[in-house]
């Protein structure tokens, strides 16, 4: 069953995620029924909607969201179609960075950074520094950043505990992440800035790749997987 927001204020959010992904899509970072976009809702912002499970991003419409809690990704109403298997990586961003827009690509030159930076069970981070395109991301310092790589479990609910502690410990982070050989994930304060650092984050990306100059990748040490302790 498709859902469609009944406030003038969803069904504005809803458009606007809908063309949203078909301008990536166009981009050719969102191919086939990849990556996935989500938004607070403007009347409650405890709830956020997002781009349904397994749809085509060049033909998305209003009836493709899915309404969830935005700090626990649970769905928040019966009935829905499912929603993008990573909605608990964008509720993880939610809960703590306070972010209002959330989006995630298979941007091609920030994948490729991903894959070849990226530890196989620990996060990782690339070392960014001196373009001017930092300035971009609204950093404290825009001179430099380290832009975190997470190891891209399986279990997805994983990879957003990683996400949830490491952006808890680093508050003056990038406003994005990379997924080891996935793609990437940025957020602002609105669908607009979010999708103005994405587009930072892939020139600087893509400016690592031309530059031909090694990665500077720091490693951090493998955090145990806290639902097999004892």
């Amino acid at each position: 069953m498709s859902y469609a927001p009944s406030t003038v204020a969803g069904k504005q959010t809803a458009g606007r995620l809908a063309d949203i992904s078909r301008t990536l899509y166009e981009r050719g970072w969102m191919p086939g029924t990849s990556g996935n976009v989500s938004m607070r809702l403007p009347d409650d912002p405890d709830r956020a909607l997002i781009t349904a499970s397994g749809r085509d991003k060049g033909a998305l419409t209003v009836r493709d969201v899915v309404e969830v809690d935005a700090r626990t990704g649970e769905a928040s109403r019966p009935g829905q179609v499912r929603p993008s298997a990573e909605t608990s990586i964008h509720a993880a961003v939610y809960r703590t960075t306070g972010a209002r827009a959330v989006i995630h690509v298979h941007s091609p030159y920030a994948t490729v950074v991903a894959h070849r930076a990226a530890s196989p069970d620990a996060v990782s981070s690339v070392r960014v520094e001196r373009f001017e395109l930092l300035k971009g991301l609204g950093l404290k310092d825009p001179t430099s950043t380290d832009l975190p790589v997470f190891p891209n479990w399986p279990q997805v609910d994983r990879i957003a505990d990683d996400v949830a502690a490491h952006l808890g410990a680093d508050r003056a982070g990038p406003p994005g992440l990379l997924l080891a050989d996935h793609g990437i994930t940025a957020w602002g304060d609105s669908l607009g800035q979010a999708r103005n650092r994405l587009e930072c984050l892939e020139s600087l990306c893509h400016l690592l790749v031309l530059s031909h100059a090694e990665l500077h990748v720091t490693r951090a040490a493998q955090a145990p997987d806290p639902r097999t302790a004892p």
